[in-house]
């Protein structure tokens, strides 16, 4: 099974979406399942990981509906207020959702120190009674309170979003690579080979400014970990579906099937217990 393990969907909203700034006028509209299913259909992907963009239960539930009617969208990783008082009711009404795979806040927004809370950790925490995952997603300047997180919650399933977002357009290595190397220690850790492309320059990256990053994070988690994930539409800031494929395509050619096959599905698959 062949899965892209990271990409949304919206009905574009100019306030809601207020963080799609001028620049970014290419992903300003409605991008639905209709339009992602041919872009799947051309590159023989079987399905999806439909993942929140904003930060609401209305999201969540969003979500929810289009994977209830569309097949090819596998799962979903949505949000709930990790901080309520009301959090074990709220995720006790989801769990009735059978493609609600796992949770995500937008803790690149919060302070830097946001995930390596106690109060944070509690509710992160609470994902594991209703086997729920955890998307990290952060910059890299963040990875130092990854870090705390996972150390406090050696059990849960995490999964980091876009390799931490290191500034590839400024060739930024470290510390990114030696926290990278630290979190991959964590062996319920999984990395999602994701949002490289908006990272780089938009204008004129070439996939020789991306390798140092790859190399990096196939060394730490290695082909067992890594879970491929196009960002669409948000790739589209940088590049097409057809060129963030190629962009992995072209890196992982060196690998052999079986590894290849598990980066670009197998990984995911079993991460998120998908049927066939």
């Amino acid at each position: 099974m062949r899965i892209d393990a990271h990409q949304h969907f919206w009905n574009y909203d100019p306030i809601r979406d207020g963080w799609i700034t001028e620049d970014m006028s290419v992903i300003r509209r409605d991008f639905l399942p209709e339009h992602l299913k041919p872009l799947l259909d051309e590159h023989a992907i079987d399905g999806t990981i439909a993942v929140q963009a904003d930060q609401s239960e209305r999201e969540t539930e969003f979500l929810l509906q289009l994977a209830n009617g569309h097949p090819f969208i596998k799962g979903v990783v949505g949000w709930v207020d990790l901080l309520s008082p009301s959090l074990e009711a709220r995720l006790e009404h989801f769990s009735a959702y059978d493609r609600l795979l796992g949770v995500r806040h937008i803790a690149q927004a919060e302070a830097d120190d946001f995930l390596g809370r106690e109060d944070v950790a509690r509710g992160i925490a609470s994902l594991d009674d209703f086997g729920l995952t955890y998307d990290i997603l952060v910059y890299s300047r963040q990875l130092p309170a990854a870090l705390v997180l996972c150390d406090k919650l050696p059990e849960s399933r995490f999964v980091l979003d876009h390799i931490a977002k290191p500034s590839i357009r400024d060739g930024e290595m470290e510390p990114w690579a030696t926290h990278m190397r630290e979190l991959s220690l964590h062996p319920g850790l999984v990395c999602k080979v994701s949002g490289l492309v908006t990272e780089a320059d938009w204008n004129g990256w070439s996939n020789e400014d991306v390798y140092p990053y790859l190399d990096v994070v196939f060394d730490s988690f290695g082909p067992d970990r890594l879970l491929f994930g196009s960002d669409w539409p948000v790739c589209l800031l940088a590049a097409d579906y057809a060129r963030v494929m190629a962009l992995l395509n072209d890196y992982t050619g060196q690998l052999s099937i079986t590894d290849r096959d598990k980066v670009f599905g197998r990984n995911a698959a079993g991460f998120y217990g998908l049927a066939g």
